[in-house]
Parts: C-alpha cells; sequence; structure tokens
C-alpha cells in the first residue's frame, strides 16, 4: 500500500519545528502583554459572505478554501481575521470597555501556490485596537511590532518598518487630477509595483486610465521620501514613535499602499532588509470603516497580522532560532530491573510534585543505554536507583553536561538535583 503523502501546502510540525512555533507564540504573546493587550480567538470556519464586501476579489475567489456544507451554505477556512473580529465586536459593541486591545495567535488558510515561505495553511498574529482615532494610536501597534522584532533579535539593519497614509496618498492624487472613482485602482497600482518590471508597469498605470502626465507625477510622488513631512498626521506619528523609543526601526515609504481595500489612513510593513530578498514579515494599518460594513456602529480601528512562516525563515537565516531542547523534562530517572521500576516511578513523582520535569526511562535497560537516551535527548540530571540504593534510602546523582556524580540520602534527592539544575554550568 502506497504511503498517504500530507495535503499539499499543509504543514507537518514535528517537536523542533513545534519548538519554534512555540518560541514564536511566546514572543507575540510577550511583546502584545507588555502593553496591555488581551488574547481572544474567532472561529476557524466562516461564511463566505464575511469576506465578500471588503476583502478583495482575488482573495474571496482565488484564495480561499470554499466548500458547501451540508445544510447548503458556503463556507470557508478562514483566509484571515479581521472581519471576524469587526463581526464579534459589532455583535457585543455596547457591552465592551473601550479601547479594546485585543490579540490572537491561531491557524489560517489560503489556496495560494506553496513556495519558499509561502504555505496554504500557517499561524498568523494579528493585533488591533479599537476606539481609537489616532496617529499616536497607530504609532503604539508599530511599536508593539518592532517590540517583538527585537525580543527575536533582529535589529535596525535586519528589519526595518515602513510607513505611509492612505488617506494622505489619496490627497496628493487629488494634487495630481487623479479623479476619485480611480483611487484604488491607483493604490492597488502603487501596492503592484515592486512585482513588476518598470515598462509593464508604466504600461498598466496608462491602461488602467492615467495620463503620461499623471503617471510622471505619480512617480515623482513615489521617489519622494521627505513626502510625510507634508502630513500632519505623519509627523504626529513619528514624533510618537521617537517618544516609544521605536523611531530607528521606522522609516517612510510612499510606495506601501498594503493590498486590502479596507485600510483607511496609516499603513505599514516592517521587511528583512538583511538579505538579498525584501521580504515582508509583517503588516497592517487603520481600517476606520469596517466595523460598520459587518453591521455595527462606526468605531475606529488599527491593527496588523503576522505570518509564522517567514519569520521563521528570518530567524533561521540570521542565526536567531533558539537551541532546540528535545525534551521539557531535564531529569531522566532510570530502570534499574523490573522489581525496582516502581520505586522509580515513585522518586520521579516527588520531583514532579516539587515543581520540576521529570521522565522516567520506560522499561528496564542497561544504564548506558539509558544515559545515552537521556544525552541525547539534551537532560541534565540522572537519577540511579539500585538495589544497594534502595536499601540504604539513597540514590546516585549524575550530572550529565560533566560526567560527575554523586550519591546523596533519599530525602536530600530534591534539593541536589534543583542546585544542579540552577547551577552555571546548566545546558
Amino acid at each position: 500500500m502506497s504511503r498517504i503523502q500530507a495535503v499539499k501546502g499543509t504543514r507537518e510540525f514535528y517537536p523542533e519545528e513545534m519548538a519554534l512555533r512555540n518560541y514564536i507564540y511566546e514572543k507575540v504573546r510577550a511583546a502584545s502583554q507588555s502593553f496591555g493587550y488581551q488574547e481572544w480567538d474567532g472561529p476557524f470556519i466562516e461564511s463566505i459572505d464575511l469576506y465578500a464586501a471588503k476583502s478583495g476579489e482575488e482573495l474571496v475567489r482565488k484564495q480561499s478554501f470554499v466548500f458547501e456544507d451540508r445544510g447548503g451554505d458556503l463556507v470557508t477556512l478562514r483566509p484571515e481575521l479581521t472581519p471576524s473580529l469587526a463581526r464579534m465586536i459589532a455583535a457585543k459593541q455596547n457591552e465592551l470597555t473601550f479601547p479594546l486591545r485585543w490579540w490572537s495567535f491561531g491557524p489560517f488558510w489560503r489556496y495560494e501556490q506553496p513556495q519558499k515561505g509561502r504555505t496554504r495553511e500557517f499561524f498568523q498574529w494579528n493585533i488591533d485596537m479599537l476606539g481609537v482615532d489616532s496617529p499616536e494610536a497607530d504609532a503604539e501597534l508599530i511599536a508593539v511590532a518592532v517590540t517583538f522584532l527585537r525580543s527575536v533579535g533582529l535589529d535596525p539593519r535586519q528589519a526595518t518598518v515602513f510607513v505611509n497614509n492612505r488617506a494622505f496618498m489619496n490627497s496628493q492624487f487629488d494634487v495630481l487630477g487623479i479623479p476619485r472613482e480611480k483611487w484604488p485602482d491607483v493604490s492597488s497600482l502603487i501596492d503592484r509595483r515592486s512585482k513588476m518590471e518598470a515598462a509593464k508597469w508604466d504600461a498598466y498605470a496608462l491602461e488602467i486610465g492615467l495620463s503620461q502626465k499623471q503617471l510622471d507625477g505619480l512617480k515623482t510622488l513615489l521617489g519622494d521620501f521627505d513626502l510625510w513631512k507634508k502630513s500632519e498626521e505623519l509627523v504626529r506619528l513619528f514624533t510618537a514613535l521617537d517618544a516609544l523609543g521605536v523611531r530607528d526601526y521606522v522609516k517612510f515609504d510612499p510606495n506601501i499602499m498594503r493590498g486590502l481595500l479596507y485600510y483607511t489612513g496609516t499603513v505599514f510593513e516592517a521587511f528583512e532588509t538583511s538579505g538579498s530578498l525584501r521580504r515582508a514579515i509583517l503588516g497592517g494599518g487603520r481600517y476606520d470603516n469596517l466595523l460598520a460594513d459587518v453591521g455595527g456602529k462606526p468605531l475606529p480601528a488599527t491593527g496588523f497580522a503576522m505570518g509564522d512562516v517567514v519569520i521563521g525563515i528570518v530567524l533561521q537565516e540570521n542565526g536567531l532560532l533558539p537551541e532546540f531542547v528535545p525534551t521539557p523534562a531535564p531529569v531522566l530517572v532510570t530502570v534499574f530491573d523490573k522489581t525496582l521500576s516502581m520505586k522509580s516511578y515513585a522518586l520521579a513523582n516527588e520531583l514532579r510534585r516539587a515543581g520540576i520535569n521529570t521522565a522516567v526511562y520506560p522499561e528496564p535497560a542497561k544504564l548506558p543505554k539509558q544515559f545515552k537516551f537521556a544525552d541525547k535527548m539534551k537532560m541534565r540530571v540522572a537519577l540511579v536507583l539500585g538495589p544497594d540504593e534502595v536499601e540504604k534510602g539513597r540514590v546516585v546523582v549524575k550530572d550529565l553536561s560533566n560526567g560527575s556524580q554523586q550519591t546523596v540520602e533519599k530525602e536530600a534527592t530534591v534539593q541536589t538535583v534543583r542546585e544542579i539544575l540552577e547551577s552555571k554550568s546548566a545546558r
């Protein structure tokens, strides 16, 4: 019988991959909570109608895992979280205490072509502030992102957050004489610029109805990296970023537009800038209209999302992955023989009750084999309970980091193990 393969684009988390996923989650959690954000989550399956209004045609038609449920309704595995957030807040808008600071880390699915840095199944950090309409609120979200980047060891030479403002850019389109109905097309055009050859991009701009003069003006606009100084909101944003201590990570870039239609003001993306590729690590911005679009009262909101796949690759390529420790138990209680196995179980129980993670070797075996197992699992301490030790009420404590061992009274085992685990030579 042929071996059944995993579904294309899904992920298999062996312990080493799971350790990285948990590491990212822990750092995300710490950064979120340090600014006072609460953890939440939404359903993994949603009605396709939730995304049809605001997420864009491509996300709904091409990237969503859509299927008909047994009741005949069209549902999808969630491709993003912001519409669920808007709906859930609209449902309890009169009961919640604003401003809301919420964050989540969970699985999402998009039917994309799998490649390095992109899978069909991924985990994503979502974090939002709702109920505050100010550049300072946007700055706080950027500061949370930078706090995470710092915490995983990425400095400003390796990761940069680029910011822009959609409303400000619209005002500049107006100056160029671009009609309002074309603004969404021009925003999309700018978003595609880095992904297209220059000549093809120019041709596409003319195709969507820009005149040559408007195109020339737009290109001048997109090359002006001091343009932010003309925007009161962006000036306030950068002033707040200074106060928050993260300005060294942040730059203005008029080419940052974000593809999704629901952004209304500040937009930002963090990129890895140390390698040959400029890869997006996270992105987000202000979306003040989305809540009203799902039936709630108008509510200002700002937030961002970060997938786990790219950041995992970035950490690996920059040598920033934490050391993988195969087991969460630093102590192994060996099993001398069948007659003494319950003594080993009881000793392990004492250690666990004292708050020390402890594993028992699952069957009698020669001690060198058990020590070798403990070493491969990067455990720190092995305990031996042979007939002599049991008779005398003692335990052999072996420090696997240096091979030294000592025999102690059974009552002193917990304290001896704790001292070894806390010593400087710990792995």
